[in-house]
């Protein structure tokens, strides 16, 4: 086993910025030394200007997802790669039952997908689709036996993978009794889908309607239900996904202010990325930002008041909802009927530089970009302080970020499997320089190390945050 000490940068973490030499024995983090005081006869990696970080956690992708007909275009394998050229060390991904399906025999599909492709560590979230009696008895064996303790639900999708009032409420009764946490997909799909029939027979079909046809009165509505539901299961841990629109973000400020278990998290696209300037491209371009929830307008104040949720702790967490589509053949299959794109975004990239954009914008402070990329993904779904952290005995997941380099984002240069880039152009003040996963160096500059194999299966223990 290798010791490595990584001197002269500055770990950040969610308590502050600190001086300090971080020594590595083997897989994980030995130590944490004042600068200068570290062992001397050892490998070292010098760190002088840079922050020193804990590796990523992004708490939602879909490597490899089935939808509309197609999959996602990213693998375990080049979805994870892309991942670590980003900083981020561990993925939590989505298990899939779809209606009528064993909910373990699709557990062990994802497992045959992810394993020993995986160049970062890799966990699993469980979606239940079309939810009955089995699905209750296999939620509490999953959380007893495969370190898997968030459900995924959805209220929109019907025939694919809704659930009505009743399921939800079933299945949070369980959560509540085996200590699980209820993600949400929170949108009210039967009215979505009566919008966008209505909008078709109308020949609205190009991808912007996408938008206008899920309103963020359907969000927040799905979202309050969803709340509500919870409270009625005993105070049921409740995690909003993807949330997008400033009135959802209304109910979960309501329900943390009466200090209920209810989290929610967003994604790097409703921070940035608006209903006109994308969905709205010419022509078909809007198609490669179709995702749901979907972008919103830009003169609403969805933007601003989502990074302001940030810095009050009303957001808990920043993941990617990373579910890539290719524009030629797969995003191309909504040609005339915007209902039929692959909904999905590629960002796993891009979150880290994404978010410290925040910080140089005046928009996060340091400590809270950590904690929102990092920390608290990892508290929230039982990865602490096995990831998350930069401390004695954590696993050595090490981020050397550099404020002084520059990042311009382009289809040319990122890694993920797909023909487009959702983020085009954008320039980051700041560069991912350094990635190490349990002690082995993945990237170094911009030279890749790592590989497929690596990445191991992380069982996760409960959530840190629930009362």
């Amino acid at each position: 086993m290798s010791v490595l000490l990584i001197k002269g940068g500055t770990v950040v973490g969610p308590t502050g910025a600190t001086p300090a030499d971080v020594l590595v024995d083997g897989e994980t983090i030995a130590a944490i030394f004042a600068p200068g005081r570290g062992p001397q006869d050892v490998e070292t990696i010098d760190a002088t200007g840079k922050y020193v970080i804990p590796g990523g956690v992004d708490a939602h992708t879909h490597m490899e997802l089935p939808f509309g007909g197609t999959f996602a275009s990213d693998t375990f394998d080049t979805g994870t790669r892309a991942a670590a050229f980003g900083g981020t060390t561990t993925i939590v991904d989505f298990a899939v039952q779809r209606t009528g399906e064993v909910v373990q025999d699709g557990l062990a599909a994802w497992h045959a997908k992810a394993a020993g492709n995986c160049h970062v560590d890799y966990a699993f979230h469980m979606i239940l689709g079309g939810f009955n009696e089995d699905s209750l008895k296999a939620m509490d064996q999953l959380v007893t036996t495969e370190g898997i303790t968030s459900f995924k639900l959805f209220m929109a999708y019907p025939g694919v993978f809704y659930s009505d009032d009743g399921q939800i409420l079933r299945a949070m009764q369980r959560a509540r009794e085996n200590g699980s946490m209820i993600m949400m997909h929170a949108e009210n799909g039967p009215a979505i889908d009566v919008l966008v029939q209505q909008a078709l027979a109308r020949g609205e079909t190009d991808p912007i309607h996408h938008g206008i046809t899920r309103p963020e009165a359907l969000e927040a509505e799905a979202t309050s239900r969803a709340i509500w539901l919870a409270s009625v299961a005993a105070d049921c841990p409740l995690y909003i996904v993807h949330l997008s629109a400033s009135k959802a973000l209304e109910q979960v400020a309501a329900a943390r202010d009466l200090g209920r278990n209810v989290f929610a998290e967003t994604c790097p696209q409703y921070l940035y990325l608006t209903l006109e300037d994308q969905l709205g491209a010419p022509g078909f371009e809007g198609a490669k930002w179709v995702c749901s929830t979907p972008l919103r307008p830009r003169d609403e104040p969805h933007r601003a008041d989502l990074w302001r949720g940030l810095r009050t702790n009303d957001l808990a967490v920043v993941s990617t909802d990373h579910c890539p589509f290719c524009f030629k053949d797969q995003k191309e299959l909504g040609v005339g009927d915007f209902s039929k794109i692959p909904n999905g975004i590629g960002s796993v990239e891009h979150r880290v530089d994404l978010l410290y954009q925040g910080v140089v914008d005046g928009k996060l402070s340091l400590q809270r970009w950590v904690e929102t990329v990092a920390t608290t993904p990892a508290r929230m779904f039982g990865l602490y302080p096995r990831k998350g952290v930069i401390a004695p005995g954590s696993d050595a997941d090490i981020v050397l970020y550099d404020p002084a380099g520059r990042t311009r984002i382009s289809v040319d240069t990122h890694h993920m499997n797909m023909d487009h880039s959702a983020w085009e152009g954008y320039e980051i003040a700041g560069k991912v320089d350094t990635v190490i996963s349990r002690g082995t160096v993945l990237v170094s500059g911009d030279t890749y190390h790592g590989r497929a194999g690596h990445g191991r299966y992380v069982p996760r223990g409960l959530s840190d945050y629930l009362v």
